[in-house]
């Protein structure tokens, strides 16, 4: 029988599924709480939050708001890094903390997009440059021919000016 307290929780965690775009589900244990409070600092700083889940909470949440695919997939204690922006902003954050403060906190998978991602998947996403990088970098590909075609256009023009100008200082010079 749900108690009012459970319930509470679970309407608090179908709101905080329903506007993530990325969770990762990490294993907590032996983690102390001023990392805990480091790491929550850390993603409130990069639009995410670290929650300590029930884990029969957090399926009851998942299926209620749509992820289905998640069904039996909490095991353990867990905490969940909910992201609300940048998919890879969160990840990275994590992948960071875990690198710089050499903490016992791991990640276990995550999910994304409607679907689950294992750990070696998050390493990956933890390593992509962020979205800002990645669109210049498109936009510089997508500019850089475009330069090239302009530069071989104006090429026998400016030679042409060239010449006509060498040509006036040679005048000059008679």
């Amino acid at each position: 029988m749900p108690t009012e307290k459970k319930e509470k929780v679970v309407k608090s965690l179908e709101g905080v599924f329903s506007k993530a775009t990325v969770g990762v589900v990490t294993d907590y244990r032996g983690l102390k709480t001023p990392e805990v409070n480091e790491l929550r600092r850390k993603l409130r700083e990069n639009n995410a939050e670290y929650k300590v889940v029930k884990n029969s909470l957090a399926q009851i949440a998942a299926k209620n708001t749509g992820y289905n695919y998640l069904d039996n997939t909490f095991k353990g204690p867990v905490g969940v890094a909910f992201g609300y922006g940048d998919a890879a902003k969160t990840v990275k954050v994590i992948s960071d903390f875990l690198r710089t403060s050499k903490s016992a906190l791991k990640m276990q998978w995550g999910f994304m997009e409607n679907r689950i991602v294992n750990a070696k998947e998050l390493d990956t996403i933890s390593k992509l440059p962020s979205r800002e990088v990645l669109l210049a970098r498109i936009l510089g590909g997508i500019q850089s021919p475009m330069y090239g075609i302009v530069s071989v256009i104006s090429a026998p023009m400016r030679q042409m000016a060239q010449v006509l100008q060498a040509r006036v200082k040679q005048m000059e010079g008679k």
